[in-house]
């Protein structure tokens, strides 16, 4: 293809489209004028700009006369249906490839067509099957009262990436994002609140009123043990009437406090121009945050990490009488290249490793002592059942760092006071004490917010919460709820993706920025945009809120979006689309558009979502991805046949099916910068076991000569890719692995002794002990000599030998499908998917239909989280998503 060719149409990142020859809006002369429209930057639309104001039905025809072009697809559709009917989806398809460097979503498109015509089929089969128990009744289209073709800056003013400004922290009801609408009525926002927010918090750790608080709920407590015996199973309960009240009754005893600031040793200071610098303690506190972490340098090192530091280092020391030399004479800290931390790092570190040196019975002492003390917070009655509490400690004062390239990472995160913490408690239940001269900032006795305490943090201004545990039942409900939603989408599926294939063309264009926006969620898994994440401030970067430099496009059909997503991480990615969203998105950045412009500028998340929700009650975007990542999961499972096949191949199945789903869903990761060390040490472990399994055959000759005529030489040959170097260095590992096995068995044999108050065992008893690595040691100097290896083990026979290569035989394979899984996953972020969108029953069938033990698939934590999913399947290996 020619240079010239390629050039018609293609849009260059972070310019304007140039040669673009769709003629969509023309109007005759430069007549008419836009209508002004608000983007979320400074927008630079003139005045004598082609008209998107108006319906495209309605404008005026060009009287000059429009070059043939074959994007005649984005002209209205009355005025080219007597043209040609729209493209086939064979027409626009992309041809075959086995091309490695092609994308990995492009290798599992076919797969992936494959599986969303089954979706449609089976949509019509379960909507048939409903219809035959209940007339159904007729979808009636949601109309939008507002002029749908106007751009939305003029109706309502569209702020920062789609997002309305906070009220006292607080996003307002209309800019919520991507949470249903018909959930919103349940949620207990703090805009509500009388003055402020509500949040939530707990005695301070170390004080005694803290202490004596859990002897009394020990008492309290003590007695219900025995009630938590018998499982809830709330799955099998009948469901509520009105699922907005969360409890009844609550009682908990608030959130733990960090520690107090210790001050440092007078011997450790902060170090400015080469002098030591006396500190107020709250300033001096703020400086060991930064000089405490010099080990990670890839933030210490950052430069937006160290101006953020150092900006609110200069206000605490202005607010604090600022920084004095030894003696008392002020010094004005202007630079942060002189600021000298090491003395502050050296202390931190040698606190660290004094940690880290303590015995085990240290340990054991110091951590049942903190479980004692932390015990009355970590468990909340809940109804009267006790139920786990997730993070009730309230976070210590530091450096906010923040996911990928957050702009306040640095930052200081302020210590957060009794002051700042809402309760949330039963009426009836007795109030947790705050901390000795402090008082919380409300109580209140919402029964419809499932969070025990919450306040505001300094950096973003988000509301903090404290919840239940992974493994509650509110938790367990809620993912439950999560997946059922999904699996409803099953019946709507096929009308919503021909709804909106036939509205890529509309002659309405909020309905065509609709219908592409639509296309994105559902085939590439995109994030709705204009969300908020609780945890962190930055504003994500989604489909809805999409910018001119955020998708650049290539001939004929290449799409690439290269944005920061959700927690600042950027997400890039090239997609094929289909020829006619490829057009439209070139309409979309059309000029006078240009860098800082909405993509779709006539669209929000909210009103999307109440689009969706016009095909079933309480669907969203991000429902599209729990459908999407279960559905695919659920077909590729089915298509796998039982055999006969070892653990580690079956579970090597379930890990292939869970690698295209991450794919498909465009879950990726960055390979890690470990990654490599990794598989070499595993390629060495795979070695080293070989190596071990030609000893072990050369042993069989040593018992029996004649096993090298039954066998043949090639059996007993060593393998072609193990060199003598190879050897001589991998038995040098041996023989001090086996002797630090040794040594660590002696010092924590020695340790037990001590702390059961008897004498240790003298230092000769591990020298006598150490020989058998001497004897290990001369061993292989013999065998690398005379090339023999002489038998080991009691009684050893050929046939105890021979037994013995074949668990080494399944050993090697184990490895060498745990190093292809590896190899296979590293760029694929398989975690993602089977925790947050894989419905967890699809894993519990297979683990049933293929005798796998769920444990290899679920953690411990895991398995408390879904226990909900593995009781609720149970033995029954047929359930489908």
């Amino acid at each position: 293809m020619s240079k010239s060719a390629a050039d018609v149409g293609l849009s260059v990142r972070n310019g304007p489209v140039n040669g673009d020859k769709m003629k969509v809006d023309d109007l005759p002369n430069g007549s008419g004028k836009r209508k002004s429209r608000t983007s979320l930057s400074k927008p630079s639309y003139k005045d004598d700009s082609d008209s998107d104001a108006e319906p495209l039905a309605k404008r005026q025809k060009s009287k000059h006369k429009q070059p043939a072009s074959d994007d005649s697809d984005d002209e209205p559709i009355t005025k080219k249906r007597a043209k040609k009917l729209p493209p086939s989806i064979n027409e626009t398809k992309l041809e075959d490839s086995s091309d490695d460097d092609k994308p990995l979503g492009a290798k599992l498109a076919q797969k992936k067509a494959n599986i969303e015509k089954a979706a449609a089929k089976e949509a019509k089969a379960i909507r048939a099957a409903d219809a035959k128990s209940s007339k159904p009744t007729p979808k009636k289209a949601i109309k939008d009262d507002s002029d749908d073709d106007e751009p939305l800056a003029k109706p309502k003013k569209r702020l920062s990436n789609g997002v309305a400004k906070k009220a006292n922290g607080v996003k307002k009801e209309e800019s919520d994002s991507d949470v249903a609408l018909a959930k919103k009525s349940k949620k207990a926002t703090p805009a509500k609140a009388k003055a402020t927010t509500p949040a939530k918090a707990a005695p301070k750790k170390g004080a005694k009123a803290a202490v004596k608080a859990e002897d009394e709920d020990k008492d309290k407590d003590g007695d219900d043990d025995d009630d938590q015996d018998e499982e809830y199973r709330w799955w099998d309960a009948p469901k509520k009437e009105d699922d907005s009240i969360k409890w009844q009754t609550l009682e908990h005893n608030g959130v733990l406090f960090p520690p107090a600031y210790e001050p440092l040793p007078k011997n450790v200071k902060l170090y400015y121009d080469g002098k030591a610098v006396q500190l107020h303690l709250e300033a001096e506190e703020v400086a060991t945050f930064f000089g405490s972490m010099l080990h990670s340098t890839q933030n210490v090192e950052n430069p937006v990490f160290q101006k953020n530091f150092f900006t609110d280092f200069k206000d605490i020391l202005k607010k604090t009488g600022g920084a004095k030399d030894l003696q008392g004479n002020k010094i004005e800290v202007k630079e942060f290249a002189k600021l000298d931390f090491q003395q502050i790092f050296q202390h931190y570190k040698g606190l660290s490793d004094a940690r880290k040196a303590r015995s085990a019975a240290e340990k054991k002492a110091e951590k049942a002592e903190k479980d004692k003390f932390e015990g009355p917070f970590m468990f909340c009655k809940w109804d009267g059942r006790k139920e786990k509490v997730g993070n009730f400690r309230v976070e210590p004062p530091g450096l906010f760092r923040g996911r990928g390239e957050h702009p306040k990472t640095g930052t200081v995160k302020k210590r957060v006071m009794p002051e700042q913490v809402t309760i949330n408690i039963g009426k009836d239940a007795p109030v947790p004490p705050p901390p000795a001269g402090h008082k919380w900032k409300a109580v209140q006795h919402d029964n419809k917010a499932t969070w025990l305490a919450m306040w505001q943090e300094n950096v973003n201004g988000n509301y903090k919460y404290v919840m239940l545990a992974a493994n509650s039942t509110v938790k367990g409900q809620a993912d439950f709820k999560k997946f059922e939603k999904a699996r409803e989408l099953k019946k709507h599926i096929d009308r919503i993706r021909a709804d909106y294939t036939k509205e890529l063309r509309s002659e309405v264009m909020a309905e065509r920025q609709r219908a592409t926006a639509m296309y994105l969620i559902d085939e590439f898994a995109l994030r709705a945009g204009n969300e908020k994440d609780t945890d962190n401030e930055a504003e994500t970067v989604g489909c809805c809120s999409l910018k001119f430099e955020h998708v650049t496009l290539q001939e004929p059909t290449t799409v690439i979006f290269d944005f920061l997503g959700k927690d600042s991480i950027r997400f890039y990615n090239e997609v094929q689309v289909s020829r006619q969203v490829f057009k439209n998105l070139r309409m979309f950045k059309k000029a006078p558009k240009t860098d800082g412009d909405d993509i779709f500028d006539r669209l929000t998340t909210t009103q999307l979502n109440k689009h969706l929700s016009s095909y079933m009650s309480g669907l969203t975007a991000k429902v599209f991805r729990t459908y999407n990542a279960s559905y695919t999961m659920s077909k590729l499972l089915q298509e796998l046949e039982v055999t006969n096949a070892s653990i580690a191949e079956k579970i090597k199945l379930y890990n292939d099916c869970n690698r295209k789903v991450a794919i498909l869903c465009n879950h990726k990761r960055t390979v890690g910068a470990s990654h490599e060390a990794q598989m070499e040490k595993l390629g060495d472990r795979i070695k080293g076991l070989r190596y071990q399994q030609w000893r072990t055959k050369m042993m069989m000759l040593d018992v029996e000569p004649k096993m090298k005529k039954k066998k043949g030489a090639e059996f007993f040959e060593l393998p072609s890719d193990i060199t003598q170097e190879w050897v001589e260095q991998h038995q040098k590992f041996l023989v001090e692995e086996q002797r630090t096995k040794i040594t660590k068995k002696f010092e924590k044999d020695n340790e037990k002794l001590v702390a059961d108050g008897e004498r240790p065992m003298p230092e000769k008893e591990l020298k006598e002990k150490l020989k058998a690595v001497s004897e290990l040691e001369a061993k292989f100097k013999k065998e690398n000599k005379t090339k023999k290896v002489e038998a080991e083990g009691k009684g050893p026979t050929v046939e105890k030998l021979i037994a013995a290569v074949d668990k080494l035989d399944e050993r090697i394979r184990n490895l060498e499908l745990q190093s292809a899984d590896r190899e296979g996953n590293k760029e694929v972020a398989l975690g993602t998917s089977k925790i947050n969108y894989i419905d967890p029953r699809l894993t519990v069938v297979f683990s049933q239909k293929f005798s796998v033990p769920i444990e290899k698939f679920f953690s411990k934590t895991l398995r408390d989280k879904f226990n909900w999913a593995i009781q609720s399947v149970g033995d029954d290996s047929t359930w489908q998503f």
